[in-house]
């Protein structure tokens, strides 16, 4: 399910993915203005979002599934991204701050097992942002760009899986409602398509962009075992021998 790694580095290198990535971004920071002193982990194909807390983040590391592969990133500097399995992240538990999932949940064949890995890892005052193509949007419907592969969802389908994997969705919002086309006068009229979108909360948006925390403390349910009630015998029984005696 997972798209190959060099066919996402080459979408981001088109006009198109750029200014995808630059409406994606503004999303992104509406809900992380800073990431000072953070340690942050990308995970999917996150890197080009991370640019944005690369340089105040204390610590900002990239994983990649195996299924998809890896590209050396940042690029001219020592590498901070790494090929692993995304169902056993390589990190201690409540290791990181802030995690961004980007081309993670759709491509993965168990998300929920994924989001648990990242509830692992995750600090007990961190938060999540899942950026998740829309089951209603346009972009969903054609191939010719990543968020149009693996399964897309609906609002109240995240809503679920969040809350199946112990976290709670605190922000919503929606990018690319623009058309997913290259045509030049598509591409200038990106902005206006994005504030037209946002200010009549129209269903079709490409993305969701959701954020969300950690459930440190857990509903655990409760299960009591059923009395069997065993009649006491007030005096002894003698139960007949089923040998049988043979006197001579």
């Amino acid at each position: 399910m997972s798209i190959d790694v060099v066919d996402l580095r080459e979408f981001y290198s088109r006009r198109l993915g750029i200014v995808a990535r630059q409406l994606i971004n503004r999303g992104i920071r509406e809900r992380w203005p800073n990431a000072e002193g953070q340690r942050v982990l990308g995970i999917g194909y996150p890197t080009p979002y991370l640019g944005l807390f690369r340089e105040d983040a204390e610590r900002c590391i990239a994983f990649m599934p195996a299924a998809q592969g890896v590209l050396k990133w940042p690029t001219g500097r020592p590498a901070l991204a790494s090929l692993i399995d995304e169902f056993s992240l390589p990190l201690q538990d409540a290791a990181v701050d802030r995690i961004l999932l980007v081309h993670a949940l759709e491509m993965s064949d168990d998300p929920a097992a994924l989001l648990r890995e990242v509830w692992r890892v995750l600090s007990p005052s961190g938060r999540v942002i899942a950026v998740i193509p829309n089951r209603r949007g346009v972009w969903t419907r054609t191939d010719n760009t990543p968020f149009g592969h693996g399964r897309p969802y609906s609002r109240s389908q995240i809503t679920d899986l969040l809350r199946q994997t112990w976290f709670t969705p605190t922000a919503w919002g929606e990018a690319l409602f623009m058309p997913p086309y290259a045509g030049g006068w598509v591409l200038k009229s990106a902005q206006m398509w994005e504030r037209v979108g946002a200010a009549l909360s129209l269903p079709f948006a490409g993305v969701h962009i959701v954020e969300a925390t950690k459930q440190v403390y857990r509903a655990i349910p409760a299960t009591r075992e059923r009395a069997r009630l065993i009649p006491a015998l007030t005096k002894p029984v003698l139960v007949p021998s089923s040998t049988t005696v043979t006197r001579g």
